[in-house]
């Protein structure tokens, strides 16, 4: 054994320990303090900062991260108080925002402010699923057609297997079953709880692709199972079918304002809204054959994705939607509508000390808190998008950002 930090960091960079050994050699901490010397030597470096944090490094280790050097930090603001009438999320609110860039949280938060002096938001959940749709390779189409027949046959026999991996997870449905040439992309759809559920949902369903395989030989049919994701789930990537079908958590966010709360609050109107909502969000997403029809979900999305421990990866999922805004005879109906937002409140990153302080903070961290924590959401992106929107209306934009010096 090395006598000291610096034998050890040598027999790194001649490569006799390996960066992963060190677990098993030290404890969390003194394993990531000679990790971060190792890289301060490679790279010719010295940190200041990424070595001051509070989280646990054996917690953080074993759920989170891999060859753990520290941790970096992302200035935290709020915005709020947000007031929803959702069918979870009940009162008042104030919104963790996670973000490097300026005037987001004010943004958001005068979207807050307007929301709550014209009564609220209404939110609801209108879909709730996680997905997972492995490819699976046949002989030829005419198998690939009896592959799908089966499947459709034999649901409650497939559920029954997958669910058999899980206490929390229950499948709800194998639809659309899609066929490529002899290729076969079933989308095994979910309900995972309060957890996101990608790990639950791809262990069940390669339980269930196994039995699959398996009864199909009986029958003198063979199929493959080529990879468990065969993009068709779609995970962490913009796609289509989860802006039709859904995926994760699928939020609707309104607000009514009466035309002189617009006048008064966004300095703007409400035909004016509606026409910035047409041109830029519908008509120039249709030119540039955008499939997010909104102004930014991805910089609310992002903000609160951040601070509460979500994959960060799902943002892009979560920049999916449609705004609508219609100016009315009375003022504005304003609403978002975001069909595809993966989140949890148990598991993965929610369990990091200061994120889980984040969901704590909206009375969202734990058991049966995930429909609660996505109306509120669902109401921050409402926010967002309203002040936005208001803003490029009202031709304040770019006077926003220079007076806060961006």
């Amino acid at each position: 054994m090395p006598k000291n930090n610096d034998e050890i960091v040598e027999k790194m960079i001649k490569g006799e320990i390996k960066p992963y050994q060190l677990e098993s050699m030290f404890d969390a901490k003194k394993a990531t303090e000679i990790r971060r010397r190792f890289i301060e030597k490679v790279t010719n470096t010295t940190f200041g900062y990424i070595d001051k944090y509070s989280i646990d490094e054996e917690m953080a280790m074993k759920k989170n991260i891999e060859n753990m050097i520290g941790a970096i930090q992302i200035p935290l603001g709020f915005a709020g108080p947000l007031k929803i009438n959702g069918e979870y999320a009940k009162g008042e609110f104030y919104i963790p925002l996670a973000t490097t860039e300026g005037a987001l949280v004010a943004s958001v938060n005068r979207g807050c402010s307007v929301i709550t002096k014209c009564g609220g938001a209404t939110v609801r959940v209108i879909a709730d699923k996680m997905t997972r749709a492995p490819v699976i390779k046949t002989n030829s189409v005419v198998d690939a057609i009896r592959l799908r027949d089966w499947i459709k046959e034999n649901f409650e026999k497939i559920k029954e297997v997958a669910e058999s991996t899980t206490r929390h997870g229950k499948l709800i449905d194998i639809n659309p079953i899609l066929i490529v040439g002899r290729y076969v992309y079933p989308r095994f759809v979910y309900k995972t709880g309060d957890a996101m559920g990608m790990n639950m949902v791809t262990i069940a369903t390669e339980k269930a692709c196994n039995f699959i395989e398996e009864e199909l030989k009986k029958e003198g049919i063979t199929v493959h199972t080529v990879a468990l994701s065969g993009n068709a789930c779609v995970d962490k990537k913009p796609s289509g079918i989860n802006l039709i079908e859904g995926r994760g958590k699928s939020i609707v966010a309104e607000v009514f304002l009466k035309e002189g709360y617009v006048q008064k609050y966004l300095k703007t109107t409400s035909k004016a809204i509606e026409q910035v909502n047409m041109y830029k969000n519908l008509i120039g997403s249709a030119i540039s054959n955008s499939m997010g029809f909104n102004a930014h979900y991805a910089n609310i999305i992002g903000a609160i994705f951040l601070a509460t421990g979500q994959d960060e990866a799902h943002i892009v999922e979560g920049s999916l939607g449609i705004t609508v805004a219609e100016a009315t005879e009375g003022g504005l109906y304003f609403s978002v509508t975001l069909p595809d937002v993966p989140i949890g409140t148990v598991g993965g990153g929610t369990r990091v000390e200061t994120q889980r302080e984040c969901l704590e903070m909206l009375g969202c961290y734990g058991s049966d808190k995930a429909l609660k924590f996505a109306e509120i959401v669902g109401g921050a992106v409402l926010a967002g998008e309203l002040s936005l929107l208001g803003a490029l209306a009202a031709g304040h934009l770019a006077k926003a950002h220079a007076e806060l010096g961006r």
